[in-house]
This record gives C-alpha cells, sequence and structure tokens, in this order.
C-alpha cells in the first residue's frame, strides 16, 4: 500500500471547494491533495498518510481516488464516480458518489464499496466568500461491518494569502462507539503559484492526544 501511494502522489487544487463534495470538475481538469497527519502516544510517534485526487471526464462526469493508510498497518484504496443530482443556483447543488475499491489490515485484504450523497453550496461573509458542503454516505467493508457517514467541510477562498477551513468527519455502526474527527486549519496560497498549503490540528475520538496535519494542494 504504501509504494502505490508514492506512485500516485498527484497534488491538490486550490481554487476549489476542498474535496470538493457536489461540485464536479470541469472537462480536462482535476485537482488532488496529498497530506501527511503526524500524533504522539506514549513517546511513540505514529502517523497516517492519504492522497484524494478527481479528475473531470465531462461536464457531468468527475472520476477520482480516495485512499488513506496507517503505517502500513491498515488502510483503504477507493476510485469513484461523481455525477450532479441536482443544480438550485444560489440554493446550492446536489451530486452523487459511487465508489469501490480494497481495504487492508497488514497483509489481509477485503473489497470495500461506497455510495455518498452530497450538497453543498458558495457562500458569503463579510471577511470573504466561501464554501460549505455536506455530504452523507454508507460505506460497506465486506468483512466488517456497514459505515454510516456523515461530514461537513467549511471554508474561505477570498483570495487572501491565508484563510480558514473547518474538516468535521463523523461515523456511526451499530454496536460500536461513535467515530469522530475535528481538524481546524489554515490554507496557505504562495503568490504566483496554483500551490496551496494547509496546516491544521487534528482531534479524534480514537486518540488522546491531538494530531498536526500537513497538506499540500495544486490544481491542474
Amino acid at each position: 500500500m504504501k509504494r502505490f501511494l508514492c506512485a500516485v502522489l498527484l497534488l491538490f487544487a486550490a481554487c476549489g471547494p476542498v474535496l470538493a463534495g457536489a461540485w464536479l470538475r470541469d472537462k480536462g481538469a482535476g485537482f488532488s491533495a496529498v497530506s501527511v497527519t503526524g500524533f504522539k502516544e506514549s513517546d511513540v510517534y505514529k502517523y497516517k498518510t492519504s492522497l484524494y485526487a478527481e479528475y473531470g471526464l465531462g461536464p457531468r462526469l468527475t472520476v477520482g481516488l480516495d485512499a488513506e493508510e496507517h503505517q502500513d498497518l491498515y488502510g483503504h484504496a477507493l476510485v469513484f464516480a461523481r455525477f450532479l443530482v441536482a443544480d438550485f443556483g444560489r440554493s446550492g447543488r446536489m451530486a452523487a458518489e459511487l465508489g469501490v475499491g480494497a481495504h487492508h489490515r497488514q497483509l489481509q485484504v477485503w473489497a470495500l464499496y461506497k455510495a455518498t450523497l452530497s450538497y453543498g453550496r458558495n457562500i458569503e461573509t463579510k471577511i470573504g466568500n466561501g464554501w460549505l458542503a455536506v455530504d452523507a454516505a454508507l460505506e460497506y467493508r465486506t468483512h466488517d461491518a456497514l459505515f454510516r457517514k456523515l461530514d461537513f467541510t467549511a471554508g474561505l477562498s477570498s483570495g487572501r494569502r491565508i484563510d480558514p477551513l473547518l474538516q468535521i468527519e463523523t461515523s456511526y455502526t451499530p454496536d460500536r462507539p461513535f467515530y469522530w474527527s475535528v481538524r481546524p486549519s489554515i490554507m496557505y496560497r504562495p503568490k504566483g503559484g496554483q500551490s496551496t498549503w494547509v496546516l491544521g490540528a487534528e482531534r479524534n475520538s480514537f486518540r488522546d492526544t491531538t494530531g498536526i496535519k500537513l497538506a499540500l494542494w495544486l490544481s491542474y
């Protein structure tokens, strides 16, 4: 899995919604994101890496890859297709996404299926324009269970060098603890480039410590 992630390290878009939910890419355009998050537990450093990439095949179809790895212990890789469901103009839009892939625990591998319904809209604030997105998903891991997920993303795209970003992820499966993750971040856009650096913190229900996340985005 680690070799696979290294082989496909593409980078992510700076000018649109993050992990774009209800938005589709223009034909021939794409974006991707690579990140690493480090945690310290009992004087031991642990980390996870993630990759997200998508590409517009047409005005109504976007395809992509979503992968995550936790120190070769467990992780997943998922390919997906997204298509527009409804466009409400200034009130936002909805899109659906279907994905298939695999997840692993060390050397054991199983199939993974995911269906997502996303709502997103642009927002206007006194400190700049931005976006918000809500993603509701069902994720089925064949050896494990059916996970119900609800995620929230909000950020500003004001044109300034620095803007805020907030990501919240939740997951629920009967007879298991409710999972949550909160990631407040700062996006930094270097002058004259297509890249964006993201520096943030992560707190989740699995750990008692706060992690530090560094990500690089690029459009293409």
